[in-house]
């Protein structure tokens, strides 16, 4: 009896003291953050934090409410959205048609790449069809038709989004970089292209530049950039937009530098998946009379972008003959890419396909009503805490509280997706090695986040998974600092420190 009530007693001790060990150490999290306001870099910045409970327990917070630029944080709202909206087995799908009539083998009319939305085709990216393998799959349909010759031209349709492919917001010196291309229903390589940069011998000497891929010959180039003094590094900003077929490389390149290969904005992706095609037929036997074209927003076929002729509309896709269609990876292997890589490109394709789905446009507008409705069916209290205006958080448009973005992170943890969201964030080991370095590898495989930066912008938000206990103990987490002038090296110091707290928790 006594060894009984001995026990009882001892059981209800270590609870207290497992109560108390837990509070002190909450306790020590809202005191740390607390005294960053009084540190450098964060006392003359705008920041806030904030750390949950799976199950809605508060830990610890301070200015969580101020609305601040996410950067590619952004991306964690616009993954979630998409899988929620579209299911993470969701696939593009991009298809190969013809208008007119088949004869003997002479196709008398036009081919269409009719375009789905699958921002993968053509580039890259371990995830996507080779381009070799892509264009034979396309070869393969024409050859199960029969078709040996296109009197027509082969058309590159986009017309599956409606709205801008960018937007004004964008900064002007992004628009041109591989990071702040758009897209239309219908890209190619990632609607990027490919340059060689090469530095003179001195400062002020000419650059030369080469493009590698993909073949845009309608493309003029206007070159106003020097090689600049040594150690002044790569300084070079592309101009361009999808009004005209005319870019111009601006900047530096310092000299001493190795020669670089530079990706840079391709504003005509459907033209040239189009180009691109009919290349390969033709090289491959199959005879096309009118060469390559895409659809301007207007609807009509446009055959030379250099002196940007319009002729008669394009048909109507229902009233094209489909003869073979690929498909895109799954959305969730789309979203690990978009997320581990921070993909702009991507994150706008999935934020635009969401309003695709949902309202039957894909511009902008749209696409934003139809994160409300996901918002909503996720019980986060619509967009209260955030103003959103893209997906991939390339405008400084974007502001989202740390309050909102917990409970984002904690609405998809009550969604069916939620195992394969959470497989779409970075890792410490594999995607910021260099961070949490005093953590033991055990500590550092139970945090999934995803960082956002750019200019005076540092963000950092995501979950601490426990090593026991039950999912209502996960941690759910975000960290986010503007308008910060200080070397990153420092915030990202204090980050860490927050993080560690959390993870004694």
């Amino acid at each position: 009896m006594l060894t009984f009530v001995f026990m009882k007693r001892l059981l209800t001790l270590l609870s207290l003291f497992a109560a108390y060990a837990v509070a002190s150490a909450q306790a020590d999290v809202q005191k740390y953050l607390d005294s960053l306001d009084r540190v450098a870099p964060l006392d003359e910045s705008v920041w806030g934090a904030c750390a949950v409970r799976a199950d809605g327990r508060r830990i610890a917070s301070i200015h969580e409410m101020h609305k601040m630029v996410p950067a590619s944080n952004l991306k964690l709202v616009t993954t979630g959205i998409a899988m929620k909206a579209l299911g993470a087995g969701f696939e593009f799908e991009t298809s190969l048609a013809y208008s007119g009539e088949v004869t003997d083998g002479v196709l008398q009319g036009d081919l269409y790449i009719v375009g789905g939305g699958d921002p993968t085709l053509g580039s890259d990216d371990s995830i996507s069809i080779p381009r070799t393998a892509l264009l034979r799959q396309f070869r393969s349909f024409l050859e199960k038709e029969g078709i040996t010759r296109i009197t027509g031209r082969i058309i590159g349709d986009g017309r599956f989004f409606d709205g801008e492919s960018d937007l004004g917001s964008w900064q002007y010196e992004d628009i041109g970089t591989y990071y702040g291309t758009g897209g239309d229903g219908l890209s190619y390589n990632k609607n990027v292209q490919e340059i060689r940069v090469e530095a003179g011998k001195k400062a002020g000497d000419s650059l030369s530049v080469k493009v590698l891929y993909p073949y845009t010959p309608w493309m003029r180039f206007s070159l106003r950039c020097t090689t600049g003094k040594p150690g002044t590094g790569d300084q070079l900003y592309l101009y361009t937009n999808d009004l005209a077929p005319v870019s111009e490389l601006r900047g530096t390149y310092g000299a001493g530098r190795p020669p670089k290969t530079v990706k840079i904005s391709n504003k005509f992706g459907a033209y040239t998946f189009a180009n691109t095609l009919c290349a390969y037929l033709r090289s491959s036997g199959i005879a096309v009379d009118g060469g390559p074209a895409d659809i301007e927003h207007s609807g009509n076929i446009r055959t030379d972008l250099s002196r940007d002729a319009s002729y008669a509309p394009a048909a109507r896709v229902k009233d094209l003959r489909i003869i073979g269609s690929v498909k895109s990876p799954s959305l969730k292997r789309i979203a690990y890419v978009t997320n581990h890589e921070s993909d702009n490109f991507y994150a706008e394709t999935l934020l635009r396909m969401t309003g695709r789905s949902l309202t039957g446009s894909a511009c902008y507008d749209s696409s934003l009503v139809a994160g409300h409705r996901v918002m909503k069916s996720l019980k986060v209290n619509d967009f209260a805490g955030a103003s959103i205006v893209d997906g991939s958080g390339l405008s400084r448009k974007n502001y989202i509280s740390p309050d909102f973005m917990c409970r984002f992170l904690s609405g998809m943890m009550s969604d069916g997706c939620f195992e394969d969201y959470i497989a779409t964030f970075g890792q410490t080991a594999d995607s910021y090695p260099a961070r949490l370095r005093k953590a033991s590898a055990e500590q550092q495989a139970r945090v999934y986040m995803k960082s956002g930066s750019m200019g005076g912008v540092l963000c950092f938000s995501g979950y601490i998974v426990p090593d026991d206990g039950g999912k209502a103990d996960a941690i759910i987490f975000s960290i986010m600092t503007n308008n910060c002038s200080a070397p990153t090296w420092k915030t990202y110091a204090l980050i860490d420190d927050f993080i560690y707290r959390l993870l004694a928790l």
